[in-house]
Order: C-alpha cells, then sequence, then structure tokens
C-alpha cells in the first residue's frame, strides 16, 4: 500500500462537511446574492481519508471522489479511464448485432447509404464520424441535415421520399429516429432499409425500422442509457468494424482503419450534449481531448485558430469554444457546416467553414442578446406569480436561439423555464432547461400523451416541444402541475453545492494542478467548487460581454488572485461585485489555470457571492 500523502498546506482546508454542524449551510449562508442555500456535498469522511491513505491521495482530492459517488474499487479506473477498460460489448445493446451486419453489408456490396442527422453538435459529430467510417472503407455516405426552421428535428417524410429518389437504400439516423413514427413508416413503405441510432428517451412503441439501437429503448438492458449518440455512434463503428474484420473485408490494399483516432470528434459530442462523464463518457471524453490535443482534425485545428486556442484543449474548450460554432450553423445559417468542418481533411476548406460557422456564432449571439431583454421581461411576470416553471412565449422569437435563452433564465430565477417561438401560423416551437431535481423531459412527455402537444420529448435536465396556440395555456397549467407533483407541493429550493472553504492563499498552482488530476469535468462529474472566506473585491471592472472581472485578497492582505464572474451583469451578482468596496464578502467557485505568454496564474471562477456575517 502507498505511503499516505503528506498533508497540503492548511490554509486549503479551513472547513469541511467533517468539521461542519450536522445540516448547516455553508459560512451560514441560507440566501445568497442569487438566492441559493450554500450545502456542502455530500461526503463519507471516513471513506475519504481512507481512499486518500491507500491511494496516495491529498485529502481534498479524496473527499471529491467520493463526493461525486466514486467508490473505493472504482478510483484506478476513474483517475486511468481507458477506451479498453470501459468500453461495452456493443451487443449488450438491442438490434446492435443486426444494424452491424447491415451495414457491413451494404459497405461491402457498395449500396448507396445516406445519414441523418440532428443539426446540433451531437448530430454533427455522428454524421462526421460515420462520414470519416464510410471514407476509410472507400465508400461515400450522403449527408442530410434537416433545417431547423423549414423542416424542423429529426426526420420528416420529404426528406425519407427525397433520399429514396436519390438512390438511397440503407438510411441510417444518428441523435434522432426514436420517436418519428410518421417519417419512418413512410420510408420504410418506399423502400429504405432505416437503421436508427439514437439515445433519447424511447416510448414504449417504437418506429418502424429494420434496426432500433437505443440504449434508451425501454427493452434495453445493457445499462449504457448515460451516451451520447456520439457514442452510440461510435460503438456502431466498433461492431461494424468487427464485422467486417469477420468477414474478411481488409486486407494489405484495403487496411482496417484506426477508429480511436475519431475519439476527438466522440469527446466533443459526450461533452456538448452534456450527459454525465462518467464510465464510458468519461472514457470517451479523457481520451478523446487527448486526441484533439493532436490536431489530426482540420475542421477543429481551424476553430480553434479562430478562437486563439493556444494550449491543449480541455472539456471547457470542447463546451465552450468549439461547441457554440459548431452549433451556429444549425441555429442560424447552414444546417450542414458543422458536419462538413469535423469530416473534411482539406486545410482550406476547413478555413473557409469555420470562419462562416465563426461568423455565424458572432451572429447567434446577436439574435440572443435581442430576445434575452424581452424573454427576462416577460419572465418577470412568471416569476412575481410565483410560477414553478417559467414559461415565456414570442412572436417571432429565433427558434434557434430558444435553448440557449431557456438556459440563461434558468440560471437566472433557479427553476426550470422554457422558451416558446410562435410563428404566423400559430404554431410555437419551444425548447426548455431544467435544474436537480426537476425531470422536465418527463413532465413534456406526459403532455404529449395526455393531447397538448404535437410532438415533444427530452431528458430530465433538457427537452424540446411544438404546441398549438390555443393549447399553450392549458400546457402552462399541465407542465407546472406536473413538475409541483414531482416535488410533492413543496417550493423549488435552490441549493449550491460546495466541496470544501478556503481561503485566499489556498488558491495555489498546486492545488489546481492537484485537481486537474480528476478532470475533465462535466454533467454527472461536476468541478470541484469552494467557497472562499472574507474576501476583498479589488478593482472590479466590467468586461466583454458583461463579465466581471476583479483581484481577490484575503482580508489580512498577501498576493491577489485573478477572477472573474461571467455575464455576471445579467444579474445581481455583478452589482454585489462591482460595489463591494471594503466590506468583504464570502464567494462560491471554480478554481482553474490561466496560460498567458508562457506564465500560469491562478484564476476564481466567481458563480455566487454573500455577504460576510457579523463582518
Amino acid at each position: 500500500m502507498n505511503q499516505p500523502q503528506p498533508k497540503m498546506d492548511t490554509a486549503m482546508d479551513d472547513l469541511h462537511p467533517a468539521t461542519a454542524p450536522q445540516g448547516a449551510s455553508v459560512l451560514s449562508v441560507e440566501k445568497s446574492v442569487l438566492g441559493k442555500r450554500w450545502a456542502f456535498s455530500p461526503t463519507d469522511v471516513r471513506l475519504a481519508e481512507g481512499m486518500a491513505q491507500a491511494f496516495n491521495l491529498p485529502e481534498l482530492l479524496a473527499r471529491v471522489l467520493v463526493a461525486r459517488g466514486v467508490g473505493f474499487d472504482q478510483v484506478e479506473e476513474f483517475l486511468n479511464p481507458s477506451i479498453k477498460a470501459q468500453l461495452p460489448d456493443p451487443a449488450t445493446l438491442i438490434d446492435m448485432e443486426k444494424a452491424a451486419d447491415r451495414i457491413a453489408g451494404a459497405i461491402m456490396t457498395g449500396e448507396k447509404i445516406a445519414v441523418f442527422g440532428d443539426y446540433d453538435v451531437d448530430g454533427a459529430t455522428s454524421s462526421a464520424l460515420l462520414k470519416r467510417f464510410f471514407r476509410a472503407q472507400g465508400r461515400d455516405a450522403r449527408i442530410y441535415i434537416p433545417d431547423r426552421i423549414n423542416e424542423g428535428y429529426g426526420p420528416n417524410v420529404p426528406a425519407m421520399l427525397k433520399l429514396r429518389d436519390e438512390g438511397v437504400k440503407l438510411l441510417i439516423t444518428v441523435d434522432c429516429g426514436v420517436t418519428a413514427f410518421e417519417a419512418l413508416a413512410a420510408g420504410t413503405a418506399a423502400g429504405l432499409d432505416i437503421i436508427v441510432l439514437d439515445h433519447h428517451r424511447a416510448e414504449p412503441q417504437l418506429p418502424p425500422a429494420y434496426a432500433v439501437v437505443n440504449p434508451n429503448r425501454l427493452d434495453c438492458t445493457s445499462g449504457q442509457g448515460q451516451m451520447a449518440a456520439v457514442g452510440v455512434t461510435f460503438l456502431t463503428i466498433v461492431a461494424v468494424n468487427r464485422k467486417l474484420r469477420a468477414d474478411g473485408w481488409y486486407n494489405t490494399a484495403r487496411p482496417e482503419p484506426r477508429i480511436l483516432q475519431w475519439l476527438d470528434l466522440v469527446a466533443l459530442g459526450t461533452i456538448c450534449d452534456v450527459v454525465p462523464l462518467t464510465g464510458i463518457n468519461r472514457a470517451y471524453a479523457a481520451q478523446g481531448l487527448k486526441v484533439m490535443s493532436m490536431r489530426m482534425n482540420a475542421g477543429l485545428n481551424a476553430l480553434g485558430d479562430l478562437a486563439a486556442v493556444s494550449e491543449a484543449p480541455t472539456a471547457f474548450h470542447a463546451g465552450f469554444v468549439f461547441g457554440p460554432r459548431v452549433n451556429a450553423g444549425g441555429r442560424v445559417g447552414e444546417a450542414d457546416l458543422g458536419w462538413r468542418l469535423l469530416s473534411t481533411d482539406d486545410t482550406l476548406e476547413a478555413r473557409v467553414l469555420a470562419k462562416k460557422l465563426h461568423e455565424y456564432n458572432a451572429e447567434r449571439k446577436a439574435i440572443e442578446e435581442s430576445m434575452i431583454e424581452d424573454a427576462m421581461a416577460r419572465a418577470e411576470e412568471a416569476a412575481a406569480a410565483n410560477d414553478t416553471v417559467i414559461l415565456v412565449d414570442g412572436d417571432g422569437w429565433h427558434p434557434g436561439v430558444i435553448g440557449i435563452v431557456a438556459a440563461r433564465l434558468k440560471e437566472k430565477y433557479n427553476r426550470p423555464a422554457c422558451v416558446i417561438a410562435f410563428d404566423d401560423k400559430g404554431m410555437g416551437k419551444a425548447s426548455g432547461r431544467s435544474v436537480a431535481g426537476v425531470d422536465l423531459g418527463a413532465a413534456v412527455i406526459s403532455a404529449k400523451d395526455n393531447g397538448l402537444l404535437v410532438a415533444g420529448g427530452g431528458h430530465k435536465m433538457a427537452a424540446g416541444f411544438t404546441v398549438a396556440r390555443a393549447h399553450y395555456p392549458a400546457l402552462c397549467q399541465y407542465i407546472n402541475a406536473h413538475v409541483q407533483e414531482q416535488l410533492k407541493g413543496a417550493a423549488y429550493a435552490p441549493e449550491l453545492r460546495v466541496d470544501s472553504v478556503l481561503s485566499a492563499p489556498a488558491l495555489t498552482l498546486e492545488l489546481v494542478e492537484k485537481l486537474a488530476q480528476l478532470g475533465p469535468y462535466g454533467a454527472g462529474h461536476a468541478e470541484p467548487r469552494f467557497a472562499l472566506t472574507s474576501v476583498k473585491i479589488i478593482k472590479p471592472t466590467v468586461v466583454g460581454e458583461r463579465h466581471v472581472s476583479c483581484y481577490l485578497q484575503d482580508t489580512a492582505g498577501g498576493t491577489s488572485v485573478k477572477a472573474i464572474a461571467f455575464r455576471a451583469m445579467d444579474s445581481e451578482l455583478g452589482e454585489v461585485l462591482l460595489k463591494a468596496g471594503s466590506a468583504p464578502l464570502n464567494l462560491a467557485g471554480h478554481v482553474s489555470i490561466n496560460t498567458w505568454q508562457g506564465k500560469r496564474t491562478v484564476n476564481f471562477q466567481i458563480v455566487d457571492a454573500a455577504p460576510v456575517y457579523g463582518g
């Protein structure tokens, strides 16, 4: 057994669950600037102490692991995630073998294949992944991405018939299809063999298709329901590759492709679809980010150059730099730009496509800002009425940014939020975002089953639907009642979970480097959050798009730490930071390393604040 790890500077470990009174709020913060109660992440302190000794870890890191549900027998695998150890047998997914046989057969006989993908990052990465795999076999695939405005989400009948008329024999849907009953019925009747590769929650009835590969089928017992569509697609490629190898397809003239070289796409789609970064998803993300750092994808390189990404890419870059730009084409521009960028090996073409997406992303931001002001004003009425779910609607709002606006409303009001854009025909397309403890997808699916929606679906944290204006008032009542029932009549009490309380001097490079060992962070494996006690705000200023930048210093003085609060001016947090003066604050946030001109410094991202009681 390893020798115990020497304790790190005690300044970084002022208070944690072991020393806090049972049930007490962190630093007595019952209601922060953003209306949240600060609470410690539940941790078995004895287990954390044993884990720290057994695996030679600082105790703080062990507490974070335990709080994230990592067991003693999972530590080695968690700290060193590998595809080999985590990849499930593709055959554990229902219909996978059937799908793999059909796809392999189409490759070997040269049938015309098409891929129908969603217009978001998960759909674009899944489509690009299949495009690259078929290209490696000497085959091509027709990629079809629907127009968000004119066609909406998922397969539609005209698209099915169009692809059939083009001579397509095999159609593979990615990140969509599991609830497209009418479209898939029409495609199947027209002579298409349709294989669905999806991850969205399925209904008891499945669409008529040759095969439906979805770990979230009600009859699938694979236990892999956390995968994004790109993860399911990669697993399908593994199965097809295995089938081609067994059938003698590969030879000296046609070598077997190195499919691990495409893990950068799998990581991008997995991180951007905000699925839990646990199990195979953690391996996808960790190993995929390593591949991304090798700069083998011309499209990602071009995007990184435009966004001035100079360091090795992290989950942050995937989720907040690459992802929004890949998404931008489907939101406000040309829906096929994403997969085209991610599948090209032509450096010049990649630069042209990346520039278009970069510009569309800027356009998306402008549209978003104009909508947010209007949506916020309407949301105030719902908030004043104390609605459990914030639902706002507008005529002519751009459907491409309603999801982003819903996320902003959720952040501001600490409640689930849905944003509905009505067209001139009285049909509203909506996107919703939820909060921990509320299954918004279940509420939307129930509303659909009760005849209130034209279409709808989703999962716990996000949902989308289409509603006729005549049914909108009843829908608002139904969604609120459903969520209230989930909460069993209790008011939703937002909490901000904290892993430990630190003093400002504890924010050292050593600390942040050790915490990096536990990455990548994301949904299901939240980035550690710390409370800083009694710090002074120095030189606060508004920068960029309504962010607040400042320096933090312990009230006793000493070295200051750079800090930033993103979009703080959209809430009370910005005003509090700007007007703090000499009054100390308790802050909550994350730590990271900022690299500039070769110099590495600690950065603190502020997510909430509270006054120092008695200070």
